[in-house]
């Protein structure tokens, strides 16, 4: 039997005659070919903004194109290259290393002398770099050799070094709006060289709707919707809501754990929270779960907004917090949702208080000023006879001694009496704080007067 022939080094393997004819997806047929087709962000590319003026004029510098995925960076990428009649040159910080940076450089290089045309390198997912790929780029960066666009959905200060991120300009896109993203889906169904207008579908406006909703600002996520919904009823065939639902199957939310959403809806919780927003707390509590957040994160971040913003406002409060996730510990999910709704509605109402943030705050900054004020002697301990000699726990009083279980002493340093480093809110349970903190001042005066009139005497 022959051995098979083995493909020369190098060489390109044929495509199948399946794989010439297998069609590209909706969303890539689709993709806009002018800036006139391009759907959203007019906050960039409105007539008269000055990125649609200097792609219109051929004279865009590098840049970051910044946003969650479906909203037109890699179309407006190929559409920069286009109006500026440079090459397009895709590079992947996954597969392609340094080398292959420079065999573009390269080629670059060679493209500028022979034909005066510059390149357009575009990083999808460049915040997937490593730093020695962005070292690579850094001074064709800025020697003009390539323009080097890169698109991203993760925030760009985050993973992008200072050096290249002072280079370029930071663009960012927001999700397609719902009347946007109609838009898209009516010119697809109209669209019969492109686009499903050869199968001539009845596609009623509300189905067109319920996919412009359900695509979350993504307009590759509505093509797809779009496109399994017409394979569904096929030729001729009418797409109603239902069938729309039908192809969609499920509605996955757009949350990564450890990127940047994660840490907006964790803080959009915390903020619901402190500002008595019971509603959307329970709203972004169900975000992190449906996309998977494990609830301890959701927990910790409780317990701290229980201590840091309502605080003894509501001491109950850092208990209940507690209790909660002990509860999830013993139940697990799903019923261990219900103590940490439960949990999130109570700290969204209770009453709110930062005072023993801002006195942590106080006391820490004081100790560092003074790290060297002694402990007054009346107050340390004195376990051995030299000790007491040298009038360690001389004068001090037992508070217990008396029925108030109050002797007005000093505790802090001589240098620091008087200083006030906790000032208790007017709200829910400090109100009761401060009354007693003022009884107990009350007391110290009328010590203090007393000690006065007997050494007049």
């Amino acid at each position: 039997m022959a051995a098979p022939k083995r493909r020369p080094p190098g060489s390109v393997r044929e495509p199948s005659l399946f794989a010439a004819r297998a069609p590209q997806p909706l969303a890539a047929r689709m993709r806009p070919r002018t800036l006139d087709e391009y759907v959203g962000q007019q906050h960039l590319l409105a007539p008269g903004r000055p990125l649609r003026e200097e792609i219109a004029q051929g004279r865009v510098g590098s840049m970051i194109l910044w946003g969650p995925p479906g909203t037109g960076k890699t179309t407006l990428a190929r559409l920069i290259a286009r109006y500026t009649d440079r090459a397009f040159v895709p590079f992947s910080a996954v597969t392609e290393g340094v080398p292959r940076v420079r065999e573009i450089i390269a080629e670059a290089e060679e493209r500028i002398a022979a034909e005066g045309r510059g390149t357009i390198l575009f990083a999808d997912e460049i915040h997937r770099l490593n730093t020695a790929q962005q070292d690579a780029f850094l001074p064709h960066v800025e020697a003009g050799t390539i323009t080097l666009v890169g698109a991203t959905t993760e925030n760009p200060s985050f993973e992008i070094n200072g050096a290249l991120l002072s280079r370029v300009r930071v663009f960012v896109l927001r999700p397609l709006g719902a009347d946007d993203l109609e838009v898209v889906v009516r010119a697809a169904i109209a669209d019969a060289e492109r686009g499903l207008g050869a199968m001539r579908l009845d596609v009623d406006d509300a189905a067109i709707r319920f996919i412009a909703e359900e695509a979350d600002g993504d307009a590759r996520r509505a093509l797809t919707t779009l496109e399994a919904a017409a394979r569904h009823v096929g030729e001729g065939g009418r797409v109603t809501p239902e069938v729309v639902r039908e192809s969609l199957q499920l509605r996955v939310a757009r949350y990564d754990k450890k990127r940047e959403e994660n840490y907006n809806i964790l803080s959009a919780y915390h903020k619901s929270l402190r500002g008595s927003d019971p509603q959307a707390a329970l709203y972004w509590m169900a975000r992190m779960i449906e996309g998977g957040e494990d609830p301890m994160t959701i927990f910790r971040r409780a317990i701290a907004m229980a201590a840091e913003d309502v605080g003894l406002a509501d001491p109950e409060a850092l208990k209940l917090a507690v209790a909660a996730r002990d509860a999830y510990h013993m139940l697990g999910p799903p019923e261990g949702y219900l103590p940490l709704a439960e949990m999130t509605i109570y700290l969204a109402t209770a009453p709110k208080s930062n005072s023993s943030k801002a006195a942590l705050g106080a006391a820490l900054a004081l100790a560092r000023e003074t790290p060297a004020a002694e402990v007054p002697l009346h107050i340390r301990n004195a376990p051995t006879k030299l000790m007491k000699e040298l009038g360690y726990n001389r004068g001090y009083q037992y508070a217990h001694d008396v029925p108030e279980a109050y002797i007005p002493q000093e505790y802090l340093p001589e240098e620091l009496r008087g200083r006030e480093l906790y000032t208790p809110g007017p709200f829910g349970f400090e109100k009761d704080i401060a009354k007693r903190l003022a009884w107990w001042a009350e007391l110290r005066r009328k010590t203090e007067q007393s000690e006065t009139d007997d050494a007049a005497q």
